[in-house]
């Protein structure tokens, strides 16, 4: 069946979730979403233990209970829908995920959650290549309705925009995986969206910033289960004056509809989906590098009286407020100040820099207090600049110092090499212990378009794991 305006926006989009094809991808894009997955599988199984997954756990399958669909590094079962909350909370648990540089959101934790627990519900196998292509339509979706909400400029309003584009993502990879028409890919498009939500002031303090692409992705599933089950959602969902997705998220900031289908199966907009460095928010990455290079050119905490970063309006916003102790771990890895201090004092940020102790240090708030984040104007010129930044640094004796970045490690100006992401995911699943476990999931993930059934990766990442050895 057809949707109901073939040429309209979400009926293109319908369209081509529903008509695309394992060969219709280039090799070079099935390489780069081969290696995305294999980031987004050892973040899941880093963040599956955290004290705060762990709460989640127990709240969530206190109300949903034990069923038929693995929960990700737990060695238990519970529901479909359950198992794709958790397990997107997992995947962004630790700020170690994915994020796409121009629409920002976390692939991820949307698309692996959703393919998983819709897989778990057919009666027939999934084999790798029917996986990657679902997961690839969700890279693609999400990130092309957030470029027409102008990406950014939903965090500067804010909302969480992760989660207001995720539920397309989501919709997309199970309306997939369940072989839906383009008109019910249509109805799960509308039943997506009209699930959309996020408040950004979660960043603070709140552990419900790790659950939001969580609860996109179950939303997601919801819709295209809803909508291959003849439960109809919101036509034409795109285009609509009144209540319409992009209507009623872009009122008074000029939406463009037409960048959620331009150049759709030419341009792979997954290709601009970066890989962290770092375990904390994308916006503070390119200060993080600032403080970095400030480190190696012998510049020390104690040298500084006082440190300057410009960036963007969406960063600025997202990034900066002035903290004051205590401060939780969600708020130190969202704060660019935070990520400033503890780059300079211990050069690196990653999960021996979130404990309590070290959140708590003196050095850290006898730093953060010298610190100072600023909008720059200039960065909100461009896309391009969006991740732009620059540091001035004060020192007590000698000549100020400027640092500039045109964006972070592992963004589109650097981005990480394949080679780098599979070092990564090494390095964390060494953290944890589970060396051996992993070398074969890599094997399956990076093999993936010659695997029959992907059950044997979901039995691999099924099994319990060990909490990461520091404590939060």
């Amino acid at each position: 069946m057809s949707p109901t305006d073939p040429d309209g926006v979400t009926g293109r989009l319908a369209t081509w979730i529903a008509g695309l094809r394992h060969d219709d991808i280039p090799e070079t894009v099935r390489e780069r979403a081969r290696h995305l997955l294999l980031d987004g599988l050892v973040c899941a199984l880093v963040g599956a233990r955290l004290p705060w997954s762990e709460r989640a756990v127990d709240a969530v399958l206190a109300l949903e209970g034990t069923g038929d669909v693995p929960l990700l590094g737990w060695g238990r079962t519970t529901s479909a829908p359950a198992a794709c909350l958790l397990g997107g909370t997992f995947i962004q648990g630790f700020e170690l995920d994915d994020y796409h540089v121009r629409a920002p959101l976390h692939s991820n934790s949307l698309v692996v959650p959703s393919a998983v627990s819709t897989a778990a519900t057919l009666d027939r196998p999934v084999s790798g290549q029917d996986l990657l292509t679902a997961l690839i339509a969700g890279y693609e979706v999400g990130p092309r309705v957030g470029l027409a909400l102008h990406g950014a400029e939903m965090l500067s309003r804010g909302w969480h925009s992760g989660s207001v584009f995720g539920t397309h993502a989501s919709a997309a990879t199970s309306a997939w995986l369940r072989r839906l028409d383009a008109a019910r890919v249509e109805d799960a498009l509308g039943l997506a969206a009209t699930q959309s939500s996020g408040l950004m002031a979660a960043q603070y303090e709140a552990m419900s910033k790790r659950m939001h692409h969580g609860f996109a992705s179950r939303n997601g599933l919801y819709a295209a289960a809803l909508a291959e089950a003849g439960y109809t959602g919101i036509k034409r969902v795109y285009e609509r004056e009144y209540g319409g997705f992009l209507a009623t998220f872009g009122e008074g900031h000029d939406p463009r509809p037409e960048l959620i289908t331009a150049g759709l199966g030419q341009e792979w907009v997954l290709t601009d989906t970066g890989v962290k460095a770092y375990a904390a928010m994308a916006a503070t990455h390119a200060s993080i590098d600032c403080a970095l290079k400030a480190r190696s050119r012998g510049i020390t905490a104690g040298d500084v009286e006082s440190i300057s970063v410009e960036v963007s309006h969406a960063a600025y916003h997202h990034g900066w407020w002035k903290p004051e102790p205590p401060l939780e771990t969600i708020g130190a890895q969202m704060n660019i100040g935070y990520a400033v201090a503890v780059a300079l004092l211990d050069g690196q940020v990653l999960a021996e820099q979130f404990t309590r102790d070290r959140i708590a240090a003196d050095d850290v708030w006898s730093l953060l207090r010298r610190t100072e984040v600023h909008h720059c104007p200039d960065f909100d010129r461009r896309p391009e600049d969006r991740y732009r930044t620059r540091m001035r640094l004060t020192r007590r004796d000698g000549d100020p110092v400027e640092i500039e970045v045109d964006g972070p490690l592992g963004g589109p100006s650097r981005p990480l090499p394949n080679a780098e992401v599979v070092a990564k995911a090494r390095r964390l699943a060494g953290s944890m212990g589970i060396t051996e476990r992993w070398a074969r999931i890599e094997q399956i993930v990076l093999d993936l378009d010659t695997v029959p059934d992907t059950s044997v990766l979901v039995g691999e990442l099924a099994a319990e794991v060990p909490a990461l050895p520091v404590t939060l």
